[in-house]
């Protein structure tokens, strides 16, 4: 999921998501495929079938008395709320409002998750697994429209299932795209101690930005693995590198950066867009106007999908120009 997020990304002056320069802004276009962006599992509390029925002893209290024995499952503060009038049930704490989430649209079913995803829910008991599948599904669903409702879905997701590595993920992602840069970066760190991914980097470089921290980001820049990247990955990473020598006051360090990536590749995939876009926003912050707008132009070219502003900047410089 990490990776088909970085893919919607919209290239930014030296970020990997946003049009604008300077600091992330976290945004990004709609029609995330993934979940290859959000997905969550959820984990939760998991009884034994005997535990939930009860003991037969527990079951015949029940039947005498009217009263219903607490089961591992309850959630604090919820134990009896069911033969309460509801004037008298205390608020939800806000521990509990996290672990029940966001409403679930009746649509989604938990289907929507890529395989890949679902597969990391099987070990899970069934119900808790489709309530999981759900709420990533939403998440995905939501990360581009409404990325802070998304976040809370994950946090449904990361309650119930903590030590699955894909919610953690979730989270960490939609938290990005929510604003919430120390907190992704914290879930991305767990999901990376828990499965050793190294794909989620270019995001966590990004948010050591976002909490101005540049130095950071260059060494996760200089990580041995971003060596093996995909060309994709590896334009997210020159951009964020770009990005982080530009919040040092180093234009010069940030032209060189870009200028070793393949900016003339042939390519019209989005991430040679990206790359374009970001060096040329770069010369123009160098004051070198007539390459900026030469770049702009070279951008807009393969820029069918409109990720960029391009035209717009170019047109801003030839007024510039005169």
């Amino acid at each position: 999921m990490a990776e088909q997020r970085r893919t919607q990304r919209p290239q930014g002056g030296g970020k990997p998501a946003g049009k604008s320069t300077g600091k992330p802004t976290g945004k990004r276009p709609a029609g995330q495929g993934r979940p290859s962006s959000a997905k969550s599992s959820e984990r939760g509390q998991r009884w034994s079938p005997e535990s939930e029925r009860g003991t037969s002893g527990e079951r015949k209290e029940r039947r005498t008395s009217g009263a219903r024995p607490a089961k591992q499952g309850d959630r604090p503060g919820r134990k009896n709320d069911w033969k309460r009038p509801a004037d008298k049930r205390e608020d939800r704490t806000a521990e509990q409002a996290r672990y029940d989430g966001p409403e679930i649209p009746a649509e989604i079913t938990g289907a929507e998750l890529d395989r890949s995803v679902a597969a990391q829910l099987k070990g899970l008991p069934e119900k808790l697994a489709a309530r999981i599948a759900r709420h990533l599904a939403a998440a995905g669903v939501l990360v581009d429209s409404d990325p802070e409702t998304a976040y809370q879905h994950t946090l449904a997701a990361r309650a119930r299932a903590p030590r699955l590595a894909v919610v953690r993920e979730a989270a960490g992602e939609a938290a990005y795209a929510a604003g919430h840069y120390a907190e992704a970066l914290a879930e991305l760190r767990a999901a990376k101690r828990m499965n050793g991914a190294t794909a989620y980097l270019p995001i966590m470089a990004d948010c050591h930005r976002a909490l101005g921290k540049p130095q950071e980001a260059l060494k996760l820049a200089k990580s041995p693995s971003v060596a093996n990247f995909a060309p994709e990955a590896k334009a997210e990473m020159t951009i964020v590198e770009a990005g982080a020598r530009r919040d040092l006051g180093q234009l010069d360090a940030a032209l060189r950066t870009l200028e070793l990536a393949p900016l003339a590749s042939k390519s019209r995939s989005s991430w040679v867009v990206r790359l374009r876009y970001a060096y040329a926003d770069t010369l123009e912050a160098a004051g070198r106007d007539q390459d900026a707008l030469a770049w702009f132009h070279r951008t807009h070219a393969i820029d069918s999908e409109q990720l960029t502003d391009a035209d717009e900047r170019a047109e801003a410089l030839e007024k510039k120009l005169g």
